[in-house]
């Protein structure tokens, strides 16, 4: 019995991801930039308070978060001929460095005295327009290092890292915004990504030690590459069509609970913990589900979600209803880990990068649509009605991707096939210096 928890130890999927000698160099720095990502979460919307003129808080606060996030799918496109080909640990280290950069100005910025709303803003869309090739670069770096039957359990350390800083960051955000003020914790978060790009350069062998890559001159190849390939092109309209149909969840959630519940933002705040507390449990759940398999069970994932957010949009009873949206947490935090595979799985790791950045370019304006349509569904219908359409909807789009999945797998006769044809064509090189490894189940 004393072996036990060894043993277990041993068969975690999560063992060769923290033992694996480059990765667990690099964990703690990822770990420390989620965490300063997360107080931004909360610093970036009060500096904008602070800096915009009385009576245009509302606005501003809105463009201040659109620019912390939107700008990367321009950049995608704007850099595409330069940064697709390169390395994993490139594209995520020069992420990092010109987030670093960019938010560091504007502490600089309020020290001199020239720190305005505008300004604010132009650098917020500067730190940004590298995010979708870095994150593309961290999810790349998994599918040079790890062999495929590990990508799953890898992706999911990453999607649990900034799950748990979502958790802790706001927190620790508002108290540092209380002692000295939000223009400082933007400070200490460009200070993590720092960290993180020295842990890029430091931790990892110099560039093409990896893998050798072909470059190409087409700014938008990844997006070419997912038109090409039915079944990324599915899983991408997929995704978009699911984080859209979320979106109007973030502007129905605050008027349920103060219109329909009668309650404080305390209840609000129980919600999202709620949420959060089940999504940090997924993430590492999610690690587990390397035997399923994985087409089915994103869809899966979809489909679960739409049913946990059912009780929300019934008007059920607190008492039911919290429990359902950590439910819908935990069954939402695996599918980025799921979708991030199956683009492992599907594109060679020379193209990878361009097509996890085209991924994330499109991903990243659908929940702001979704929120954009969610304030005149709102008004049309109510909050629990926008609520209880999001969820429906969301089961919809579920059920038509099963129903597609399934014709597409009986027209094809198996999907194994079409992986063992891409087995023999070659287009999955194992890094250098390694025999290809065995495919996942």
């Amino acid at each position: 019995m004393p072996l036990q928890p060894a043993r277990l130890l041993r068969a975690s999927p999560y063992r060769p991801v923290v033992s694996h000698p480059l990765l667990r160099r690099i964990l703690p720095g990822l770990a420390v930039s989620a965490l300063g990502d997360g107080m931004a979460l909360v610093a970036v919307t009060w500096l904008a308070i602070q800096l915009a003129p009385q009576g245009q808080h509302g606005p501003w606060i809105a463009v201040a978060v659109a620019a912390y996030t939107l700008p990367s799918a321009a950049g995608t496109v704007i850099f595409g001929r330069l940064l697709r080909g390169r390395s994993g640990a490139q594209l995520a280290g020069w992420d990092a460095i010109l987030r670093a950069a960019a938010l560091a100005a504007i502490p600089i910025a309020h020290l001199a005295g020239m720190l305005t709303i505008g300004l604010y803003v132009v650098l917020l869309a500067a730190s940004a327009l590298l995010h979708s090739w870095g994150s593309a670069g961290r999810f790349t770096l998994i599918a040079e290092l790890l062999p495929q039957r590990h990508h799953l359990p890898a992706n999911a350390v990453l999607t649990t890292i900034s799950g748990f800083a979502t958790i802790v960051g706001p927190p620790l955000a508002g108290i540092l915004i209380g002692w000295a003020g939000p223009v400082w914790v933007i400070a200490v978060d460009a200070a993590t990504f720092a960290v993180l790009a020295l842990t890029y350069r430091l931790a990892l062998p110099a560039t093409g030690t990896i893998h050798s890559y072909e470059r190409g001159a087409s700014r938008t190849a990844g997006l070419a590459v997912i038109r090409r390939q039915p079944a990324l092109l599915g899983l991408l309209v997929l995704s978009v069509a699911f984080f859209f149909l979320f979106g109007p969840v973030y502007v129905a959630m605050p008027l349920h609970v103060t219109d329909d519940l009668h309650a404080s933002a305390t209840l609000l705040g129980a919600y999202y913990t709620a949420f959060g507390a089940g999504g940090l449990v997924g993430g590492v759940v999610a690690g587990h589900l390397r035997h399923w398999p994985l087409r089915a069970t994103t869809i899966g994932i979809v489909i679960g979600f739409g049913v946990a957010m059912l009780p929300l949009g019934l008007g059920m009873p607190i008492g039911l209803s919290l429990p359902a949206f950590a439910l819908a947490g935990l069954i939402w935090a695996p599918y980025m880990s799921t979708s991030m595979a199956l683009f492992q799985r599907s594109a060679s790791t020379e193209q990878l990068p361009a097509v996890l950045a085209a991924n994330g370019a499109v991903l990243v304006l659908a929940v702001p649509l979704g929120t954009m349509l969610g304030g005149p569904l709102v008004g049309a219908v109510g909050a629990r009605p926008t609520l209880l359409l999001c969820a429906v909807a969301i089961v919809v789009l579920g059920l038509v991707a099963a129903g597609f999945s399934l014709a597409r797998r009986d027209g094809t006769g198996s999907g194994a096939t079409e992986v063992s044809a891409r087995r023999r064509s070659g287009r999955r090189p194992a890094p250098a210096g390694r025999a290809p490894s065995p495919p996942a189940p």
